[in-house]
């Protein structure tokens, strides 16, 4: 047992990837929260019918592995307009059952390719599907919840709120007893959003970030609470309904 592990209990919650690295190794399944957007897509995606498939570099080489497995690839900016799939939750709306998209982005998809090597049950959640992704889990003894989080310039995890906050509802619904520090105060800090309502996240950086550069309808996807249908679980190299 090492200090960070919070060995002992059946939830429990550590950010980003390092979460992967270091305490992944110790449970029986994880949750990946990713809320602007990365998870939020996936989920309007699967209640479409369509796959996804994380990849962690927004670059060429995107592009490459989907040539190499047969897979459509969203683009690496967000749209204004204008057709083809982005990290925009708006764009995945329009995806069509059987569809299966290549989503590369620098938080939840790489988080959930370094997961699928784990041997382990992963699924991602947000507050679309919140409630569907505890109970898929509430069979699992040892759960983990990694709240992905934003980047610096630098390149530094940045924690945001909407993360965490998302991350304490899914551990909230999950009603254990043997829950760690950590994740108690996320599932406090989602109880305390429940009381303020919506205005709060909609005013949180990452929701401000996507305003400005012209994503209005994107916060509101992302912040829409238990409208999707279905978990979201990582079979192979795609996300399908759980």
């Amino acid at each position: 047992m090492t200090w960070f592990s919070q060995q002992g209990f059946e939830v429990r919650l550590e950010w980003g990837l390092p979460a992967v690295e270091y305490l992944a190794g110790e449970v029986d399944c994880v949750v990946i929260v990713d809320v602007m957007s990365f998870s939020t897509c996936v989920s309007l995606a699967v209640d479409n019918g369509a796959r996804i498939y994380p990849y962690p570099w927004k670059d060429a080489s995107a592009r490459e592995y989907g040539l190499k497995i047969g897979v459509n690839t969203a683009g690496v900016d967000r749209r204004f307009s204008g057709k083809g799939y982005s990290l925009s939750p708006a764009s995945i709306r329009s995806i069509s059952a059987g569809e299966s998209l290549i989503l590369p982005s620098p938080n939840g998809s790489a988080i959930s390719f370094r997961a699928r090597d784990k041997g382990i049950a992963v699924f991602s959640g947000c507050f679309r599907n919140l409630v569907a992704t505890a109970e898929a889990c509430g069979h699992y003894k040892r759960i983990l919840l990694i709240p992905c989080g934003e980047r610096w310039p630098d390149g530094s995890l940045r924690p945001s709120v909407e993360d965490y906050v998302a991350a304490g509802g899914i551990i909230t619904a999950l009603g254990r007893e043997q829950t760690s520090p950590e994740a108690q105060a996320a599932a406090v800090a989602y109880q305390h959003y429940r009381k303020q309502g919506p205005a709060l996240l909609q005013a949180c950086a990452s929701a401000a970030e996507l305003r400005q550069r012209g994503f209005e309808e994107d916060v509101a996807l992302c912040l829409e609470l238990d409208a999707g249908k279905h978990a979201c679980r990582l079979h192979g190299d795609f996300y399908t309904a759980a």
